[in-house]
């Protein structure tokens, strides 16, 4: 997003507002529309504010975090003074949006002033407002419009499927008119004193299918702000911030505060309600097991609830059988769980989708880590079922026995790449030709040995079953061993992306062998080659590692995966780094990292371009970036473990 965007996030429910605080519903210079989206859905596709019939223009464009401020005139000239100013400001709550709007009379005697919000929602899906050219049919809607005492209610009906949208406003408004397109304008005829002053307190609650909780709008926007405030300050309690690296202290502090507002709904294996790490904001304020895994494992020593959570949900949504639409295969954990219109009538797969070949053993590998960590070993015999089916997974559907690795194959309904790198040419040869058939990510195979390692440490020490736990480690040391036999590529003293369905190495090079250096399953000399080749220039641009190390022609510095620098990426990398003892090198992309997140407001977006920092003194954004994500947020945690304060 742009900075004519401005967004408004808590749990599920996001604002995207435009610098006069106003909602178009259009597309602007960004990647995103404007609107209030619940549950994937738009609930406001119109929030425009008039002045005596009137755009107002910005005296102080909006800006803010966790609320927006913006300060508003009618249009005039140097002679002509503005007869009033507006205040306003704005933010969201559970499936709600509040703001307030005061109204300063600016004249020595009495005054008119005529408000207008014109006010739509279109309930339109996310899929929908994406830039893929895809349409969706859409038979049997009705849409509804109500007036009511205070405002208006927008309904929308397809099928089985219903939702609304209440604005309500305090004062009511004096009338509530049509306006040819669907939308509503409320107008205030406002009576100000000699310079007086009049406020509105506009609420909104959007209640998305599904929904049976009882909800409230916050009171007023400096409500919402006070609960935020209080929310972000039970995230820091505890946690010890390092004094002599402040800067990092600050990115932790930042990350930590988004964290508490990247929270969404979950449920886990007996009903009960939770809250999750969400993946990020705007596209995916959802649940994605690969993201909401590495956040709470960045999260853990510092917020090992967040851990708990997590497994309970993504046990819960855990694969029983198989579906081929939705990739599904028991033992398998899902990597998207979304709750839109689309998804509910089986229009995109990603309801339940499990295309994903690495949430399963990094479902297992937060499972060890949390155990080890908390030492809570009722959860890992409440979760032990669940971790032996995924287990079970790996070894038969996840290919580990017959192919001797975790094999994932593109999904033409879904994702073409299902590892992390999971845009369409992501995994790829130094020359850029796509890897084909069935693909084996190098990243995958770490994460593989790390699970059954860990797994096996649990079932020893929590299940008390040896003869499980000596089977896993067996299998562990096999895969290590076939690894570094088909992966490592002598020529170049780096281990290959990936193996193509022809078991022919993938030769670019790329940052995924840092996850090898974090899953330990490179022998020692092996990972300190690797690690300080990460560091050479062509890797390195001096905000981070690069995802492919620039020279080679499939690089491209605004590529999502192929030349880009991504903060989670790089906190693996550190955390890598330090296992193999390699910790000047650690240090040195930890401080690029924050060097990266002080220039960017201490707050770490989900990827930055590959330009190096020799010819480009600040960090260039990548354009299409998640503006918070959980995992980015957390990654400042991640690097703190990695390196303490130094």
């Amino acid at each position: 997003m742009t900075d004519r965007h401005h967004l408004l996030v808590y749990g599920g429910t996001f604002a995207a507002v435009g610098e006069r605080g106003d909602i178009s519903g259009v597309r602007g210079a960004g990647s995103f529309p404007q609107g209030l989206f619940v549950r994937d859905a738009r609930h406001l596709s119109r929030w425009q504010l008039t002045v005596d019939g009137a755009v107002p223009e910005e005296l102080a464009p909006v800006a803010g975090g966790d609320t927006t401020r913006c300060v508003l005139v009618p249009r005039g000239g140097r002679n002509e003074p503005p007869s009033c100013t507006l205040f306003r400001e704005q933010a969201v709550g559970d499936s709600s949006f509040v703001e307030s709007v005061r109204v300063v009379s600016n004249r020595p005697v009495p005054s008119v002033v005529r408000l207008a919000l014109t006010v739509d929602a279109d309930f339109t899906d996310q899929f929908e407002l994406r830039s893929d050219h895809r349409t969706y049919a859409k038979t049997g809607v009705v849409r509804r419009r109500e007036v009511l005492d205070d405002g208006v209610e927008f309904g929308y009906r397809r099928g089985e499927w219903r939702s609304c949208t209440t604005v309500s406003a305090e004062p009511a408004p004096d009338a509530v008119e049509e306006t040819g397109t669907g939308a509503r304008r409320l107008v205030w005829t406002l009576e100000l004193e000699a310079h007086g002053s009049a406020e509105l307190i506009l609420r909104v609650m959007a209640r998305p299918h599904g929904e049976k909780r009882t909800l409230r709008v916050p009171r007023s926007p400096s409500a919402m702000a006070e609960k935020l405030l209080a929310l972000e300050g039970e995230f820091m309690e505890g946690v010890a911030f390092p004094t002599e690296w402040p800067e990092l202290a600050t990115a932790c502090v930042r990350g930590l505060a988004d964290l508490a507002t990247l929270q969404v709904q979950a449920t886990g294996p007996d009903g009960e309600e939770l809250r999750v790490p969400a993946a990020g904001a705007p596209w995916f304020l959802a649940l994605l097991g690969r993201d909401a895994l590495l956040t709470s494992l960045f999260a853990l020593p510092y917020r090992p609830q967040l851990a708990a959570a997590t497994l309970s949900a993504l046990a819960a949504a855990q694969a029983t059988e198989t579906d081929a639409p939705s990739v599904a295969q028991p033992g398998k954990i899902v990597h998207e769980v979304r709750h839109g219109e689309l998804a509910h009538f089986g229009q995109v797969p990603f309801g339940r989708y499990y295309g994903s070949v690495d949430a399963t053993p990094l479902f297992l590998v937060v499972l060890g880590a949390y155990v080890e960590h908390t030492g809570d070993t009722a959860t890992a015999r409440r979760l032990e079922p669940h971790a032996r089916a995924a287990i079970a997974w790996m070894l038969d559907h996840g290919g580990l026995t017959s192919r001797g690795y975790l094999v994932y194959r593109a999904d033409q309904g879904g994702l073409a790449n299902q590892n992390w790198k999971d845009s369409p040419g992501a995994i790829c040869s130094a020359d850029g030709t796509r890897a084909t058939g069935a693909v084996m990510a190098a990243g995958a195979q770490g994460y593989a040995y790390d699970a059954l390692r860990r797994t096996a440490w649990v079932a020893r020490t929590a299940w008390e079953d040896g003869t499980y736990a000596a089977l896993l480690e067996q299998a562990a040391a096999d895969l290590r061993d076939r690894f570094q036999r088909d992966f490592w590529m002598p020529e170049r003293s780096f281990p290959a992306l990936a193996l193509d369905g022809a078991g022919r190495q993938v030769d670019a090079l790329a940052s995924d062998a840092g996850h090898l250096l974090w899953s330990g399953l490179l022998d020692k000399e092996y990972g300190e080659v690797v690690g300080r080749r990460l560091l050479e220039a062509d890797f390195f641009s001096g905000w981070g590692v690069r995802t492919l190390a620039a020279g080679q022609p499939a690089y491209h510095p605004l590529s999502y995966h192929r030349g880009s620098v991504w903060p989670h990426d790089n906190a693996l990398i550190t955390l890598g780094l330090a296992r193999y003892g390699l910790h000047d090198e650690a240090r040195t992309v930890a401080r690029a990292l924050i060097d990266a997140a002080t220039a960017t407001g201490h707050r770490l977006p989900e990827v930055l371009a590959g330009y190096g920092r020799d010819t480009h003194a600040e960090p260039v954004p990548y354009p299409h970036a998640c503006v918070r994500e959980s995992r980015a947020a957390a990654a400042p945690l991640a690097l703190l473990t990695a390196v303490g304060g130094a």
